[in-house]
């Protein structure tokens, strides 16, 4: 396989496994998004529900590309990519988690602590990305950005109900 093929090759399942996720954290949301979360009190500053959508496939698309340049670079410069393709998959668990325990099992307040765990596990991909490809690392920080806002969110819906 030639090194084009190969990075062809990771971006591909960087940005499926990407996706996969997403499907995953759709199916828990989907059960309850359109019931039980309209049932919650919500601040005013709660966006719409159709923004999440185009966002979040923005954001899930963002993810695989940063992990197929980082191992790409990373492998063509010889480094060691395990313990961030380790932390990359640690992030994307933790991200399907939050959306099952939300809404799947309808608990915002363990959602809540999740995704502090998600919020730390962000962070540390971007700094396990960073030596291997600096871009790579840049383009996970509007997922960090929304990530915190979420967490926010998160937050303000636990006080409020």
């Amino acid at each position: 396989m030639s090194k084009t093929q190969r990075d062809v090759a990771l971006f591909a399942g960087f940005i499926a496994l990407s996706y996969i996720t997403a499907g995953l954290g759709g199916l828990a949301t989907a059960q309850s998004v359109g019931d039980w979360y309209q049932t919650l009190e919500q601040p005013a500053w709660n966006p719409p529900d159709w923004v999440f959508g185009p966002v979040w496939t923005l954001l899930y698309t963002l993810m695989g590309i940063s992990a197929g340049w980082a191992v790409s670079a990373g492998l063509r410069a010889g480094k060691p990519v395990g313990a961030a393709v380790t932390v990359f998959v640690l992030q994307l668990i933790a991200n399907g988690l939050w959306s099952l325990l939300f809404f799947g099992l309808q608990n915002p307040l363990l959602a809540f602590v999740e995704i502090a765990a998600l919020w730390a596990l962000i962070v540390a991909t971007i700094v396990f990305f960073y030596p291997l490809q600096r871009f790579a690392a840049a383009l996970l920080l509007p997922y960090l950005l929304w990530v915190s806002f979420a967490a926010v969110l998160n937050g303000a819906i636990v006080w409020l109900n």
